[in-house]
């Protein structure tokens, strides 16, 4: 073989693991967005990896995710949303009600994963839970719905529940709403007096304290929403302080020193929106995928906080909850 012919097929040769490289598809991104802080809803990505990794995708492997945190900043997440919708990834995972209604506005073809607390067609999110009909699906985890549950067991640490107040953020106005509503739902079929304490800052929430110790209510029902998911510690602390025995929906709220939580599992609503982006990303359209609505839910009591409020846990509660912290 002549030198030239030889260097032209070696040229060649060496050539082809580059070529087929070009070939290679580039590796999908996924948007994950959420308008609260990573200190908070980081512990959930690993389930969220679980649900994805039922469809074989495995993150800096063979996806990639871009994440997005508005850091309880809401007036940052229109610019989030579009900067996700021009950085063209093939899904968003949007968790919280406000982040889902941002990325909705923000794109009508690229596909949404959401998990919010309410129902998605009220927030006009989708048709119908059952045929969502555009491009966005996803998960409720149901927050404010279950009231009725929380102060069933509220009556059952203060069987002479009378007097129940209501804390909210007037500045989440969705949230607010919903809980109101069925907060105060429950309370008339318990026929239980509640009073709405309103609080739109940190500030605030030692101001609605104040006003409501000198109420003096039996129990208290904590709205869900950002704000008071991230200044749980706070309030944990003044609902001791001020010797109110207070329920929650997420069970950061125990952990942190609060009372007790009921609520749907945080964790589980991240597994069921991995589980639909993989499906998404292997060819489903969100259109095809009907909302999924939690199925898991679970009481958390801090038994060291009820010791600390002179409060006795009946045997009957300890035998249901899923978790008592010491």
């Amino acid at each position: 073989m002549k030198r030239r012919e030889f260097i032209t097929l070696l040229g060649g040769a060496a050539s082809w693991p580059l070529a087929a490289l070009a070939q290679q598809p580039a590796m999908p991104v996924i948007g994950y967005f959420n308008s609260g802080t990573p200190e908070v809803f980081w512990g959930y990505l690993p389930a969220l990896r679980r649900g994805l990794k039922e469809s074989g995708y495995v993150e800096s492997e063979n996806v990639a995710i871009e994440y997005r945190w508005a850091e309880n900043q809401p007036e940052r997440l229109p610019e989030l949303a579009a900067d996700l919708v021009r950085r063209q990834v093939k899904v968003i995972a949007a968790m919280g009600a406000p982040a889902s209604l941002a990325a909705g506005r923000a794109t009508a073809t690229i596909p949404i994963v959401f998990g919010v607390p309410e129902d998605p067609v009220r927030l006009g999110l989708v048709a119908s839970l059952a045929r969502p009909g555009g491009n966005a699906t996803g998960v409720n985890f149901f927050s404010a719905e279950l009231a009725a549950k929380r102060l069933d067991f509220l009556r059952q640490l203060v069987p002479s529940l009378n007097r129940v107040a209501v804390l909210l953020n007037p500045a989440e106005p969705t949230i607010a709403a919903a809980n109101l509503r069925d907060a105060e739902a429950a309370a008339s079929a318990m026929a239980v007096q509640f009073r709405v304490f309103n609080a739109s800052t940190i500030a605030g929430i030692d101001t609605a304290f104040a006003a409501l110790a000198g109420e003096r209510p039996d129990a208290l029902l904590i709205s869900s929403g950002l704000l008071f998911l991230n200044r749980r510690v706070q309030i944990a602390h003044l609902a001791t302080r001020y010797a109110v025995p207070a329920i929650a929906s997420p069970r950061a709220y125990p952990e942190a020193g609060g009372l007790m939580s009921y609520g749907t599992s945080l964790s589980d609503a991240h597994y069921q929106a991995g589980v639909y982006l993989g499906r998404i990303l292997t060819g489903a359209k969100p259109a095809d995928l009907p909302v999924v609505q939690s199925t898991k839910f679970e009481l958390v009591i801090n038994a060291s906080t009820a010791r600390m409020l002179g409060l006795t846990l009946p045997p009957t509660l300890l035998a249901i909850a899923d978790e008592v912290i010491e």
